[in-house]
């Protein structure tokens, strides 16, 4: 046997094939942790504490077959989510987080329940500069004309993802957004209208008006209706991709969040544009995303990468997780500036102050 493999030792090697291998059985191994999950294996695991449970232990706490739960706690110690120690399985901290960490629970959800299916699509999507895995749940151009009509599973968990790192970010972004006592706001890509209502309610005087395609709307108003607040939130019925479409005018203030990301470079120059248009004389624009290039744990980039291919394969096929110098670039392209950089908002955010 060569001891080097294409420039590697044999130790290294192996940990590269490794990987290798599972890249290739990824779709196998994701399989088996969600099951393990959700049909109580890993629970059953976990209340054997160090010592751990048997197999017939944890058959008597879970309603599957004996053969599905040893083939699943196999797999499981594959993937580090178990031990096995003399017949006994034992949760490791990998385990631990499959059950416990939010965050993994929203990415799991969104791969299952949106993407797993669409993905297969992804090759095709590159090549045709759509989103040709969106088909899976109908004959949508984007996903999010396809949001309010998706299968309440998907959608739940599509709007779990889109609100979860966001949601985190604004008690730290209203004091940003008030800094210049707004009296009127506009919302564009307002979604459920989430951020209206934490306006509405932070400021009792301020209006706001939510920009969205008109589906999203319906099911921003049936959540605002029944709002103390409904008097001062409106909405503004709008396609962004038709660039001829102008935005309501005279804001003291315009809030995008994790709204830019969701286009190719064009349209969100375009969107900028009109976004400027809108402004009165002394307003400000206020852009809350996540930028690749800005984080600071591998771990985030990494799931911003992977979030650019669903965006490929089933929001647009065109858009993308962006890098902070691509965004800085097309503020100038429209004709505005950035005055201030708030850095490290909620979890991963960045809040960009601009104006003309």
């Amino acid at each position: 046997m060569k001891k080097y493999i294409l420039g590697f030792n044999k130790i290294d090697s192996e940990k590269a094939r490794l990987e290798v291998e599972k890249l290739a059985f990824g779709p196998f191994a994701f399989q088996a942790a969600r099951i393990l999950k959700k049909r109580g294996i890993l629970n059953a695991v976990e209340k054997g504490g160090k010592k751990g449970k048997t197999l017939e232990e944890i058959k008597d706490a879970v309603d599957m077959s004996k053969y599905g739960i040893s083939i699943l706690l196999d797999a499981a110690e594959s993937i580090g989510a178990v031990k096995i120690k003399k017949d006994r399985f034992a949760i490791t901290k990998m385990g631990s987080l499959l059950l416990y960490d939010k965050v993994a629970d929203i990415h799991f959800n969104l791969t299952q329940h949106v993407c797993y299916q669409g993905m297969y699509f992804l090759e095709d999507s590159i090549d045709n500069k759509k989103p040709e895995g969106l088909k899976v749940f109908g004959d949508w151009e984007t996903i999010y004309d396809a949001v309010p009509h998706l299968p309440d599973k998907s959608k739940s968990s599509w709007l779990n993802f889109d609100h979860f790192f966001s949601s985190r970010s604004f008690p730290e972004a209203l004091p940003i957004v008030f800094s210049n006592k707004p009296k009127k706001i506009l919302d564009i890509g307002g979604n459920t209208g989430k951020w209206a209502i934490k306006c509405a309610s932070y400021n009792p005087d301020v209006a706001i008006t939510i920009a969205d395609l008109p589906d999203q709307l319906n099911d921003a108003e049936k959540y605002i209706k029944n709002s103390p607040y409904s008097d001062r939130i409106d909405f503004f019925p709008i396609n962004l991709l038709d660039h001829i479409k102008e935005l309501p005018a005279n804001y003291d203030a315009i809030w995008m969040s994790q709204f830019l990301d969701c286009f190719q470079p064009d349209d969100i120059i375009s969107i900028l544009k009109r976004a400027k248009n809108s402004l009165n004389e002394n307003g400000r624009i206020y852009i809350m995303d996540l930028f690749v290039d800005k984080q600071s744990y591998n771990i985030a980039r990494y799931c911003l990468n992977m979030v650019t291919l669903y965006f490929t394969a089933l929001a647009n096929g065109k858009s993308r997780m962006y890098h902070f110098s691509d965004m800085i670039n097309f503020i100038e392209k429209a004709g505005l500036r950035v005055v201030k950089n708030y850095k490290k908002i909620g979890m991963a955010h960045s809040i960009l102050k601009v104006s003309v």
